[in-house]
């Protein structure tokens, strides 16, 4: 081929990939420092929940350790009249006794509310970090309160990764993010497959018809090709998911949407987009199909070097001309 009829293939090409970009609305994203459960000096805090709304106080649960990792860590929770200023209130589930599927560490917590009780989905492993490879499952356990104190279930793990190392969840599932959608279940949550990376996690989807399971992993799985972590949410009759860094590089730093929860499409850009985060979901049980977009939420902040990760607060700035 010409050299000159190349470099102008590869211009158009490029110029076709800018455009496409610019061509959807952006999202930026403001930080906002919090007290409570922010930085401090030996003790890691990450990997926050949805925040739900219980009367005057907005809870949150997230991984808390004494290692950058979550994989030595236990499920605590805060509470906070405005969503800045938390008060940690303590531990809301421990480590599985010896030999359990949990024993080694639980981690990565998200919140459901159903069946007029409350439930928190965790990710346990058997064995401490860096012995043999991270058998993460995911658990639940089950409160009259969000203050607890919590039960875990009799049939925990309630969703493991896949036996066929073809899967792309056959290594390891974690970070649970559930909410109702036409009367069931839609446990969102991520899985790697043997032999991969970080880098190539995607995101799956299983569904149940109550809190408890079982839980149908979905056909189309994985759902989105790519996101480290999970952060979605009900919008309109959908559901709505923010991807990060995590995928092919039409899918990074975007939001997509899905009006049935399974075939998801780009409708924004973001820039610098929430890191690990969990956000306060409106309309994320009541079944709405009129369900808002969220607009702040918690997330791991930008620790450097050997600091541990901190709590902060991020707040989202939508395009002025949607509602």
């Amino acid at each position: 081929m010409n050299p000159i009829t190349l470099i102008s293939l590869l211009l158009c090409a490029f110029c076709t990939s800018l455009a496409s970009a610019q061509d959807f609305p952006t999202v930026t994203v403001k930080r906002v420092p919090i007290s409570g459960i922010g930085m401090q000096e030996g003790v890691c805090r990450r990997d926050p929940s949805d925040i739900i709304r219980v009367d005057d106080r907005y809870y949150i649960w997230y991984s808390k350790g004494p290692i950058k990792s979550g994989y030595n860590a236990t499920v605590w929770y805060a509470t906070s009249p405005d969503g800045i200023d938390w008060t940690e209130q303590g531990q809301a589930i421990g480590k599985g006794e010896a030999g359990a599927w949990d024993y080694g560490s639980v981690f990565t917590p998200g919140v459901l509310i159903a069946e007029d009780r409350y439930w928190l989905f965790y990710t346990g492993t058997s064995h401490p970090f860096q012995q043999g490879m991270p058998d993460s499952k995911i658990g639940l356990a089950v409160a009259d309160s969000p203050d607890g104190p919590w039960r875990k279930l009799g049939n925990n793990p309630i969703l493991r990764n896949s036996d066929n190392k073809d899967d792309f969840d056959s290594l390891l599932i974690d970070d649970s993010c559930a909410m109702i959608r036409n009367g069931k279940i839609f446990l969102y949550y991520k899985g790697r497959q043997f032999g991969k990376s970080p880098h190539e996690t995607k995101m799956g989807l299983a569904v149940a018809r109550s809190p408890q399971g079982p839980y149908q992993k979905h056909e189309s799985n994985p759902v989105i090709q790519g996101n480290h972590a999970i952060l979605n949410w009900p919008q309109g009759k959908g559901v709505a998911a923010m991807i990060g860094v995590t995928g092919p590089e039409d899918l990074k730093n975007s939001v997509q949407h899905s009006e049935d929860g399974v075939h998801f499409a780009k409708t924004h850009n973001v820039i610098d987009g929430p890191r690990a985060a969990g956000s306060y979901r409106l309309d994320a049980f009541t079944g709405s199909q009129k369900a808002e977009r969220i607009s702040w939420g918690i997330e791991i902040g930008k620790h450097q070097g050997n600091q541990l990760p901190y709590l902060e607060r991020f707040e989202l700035q939508w395009p002025d001309n949607e509602h």
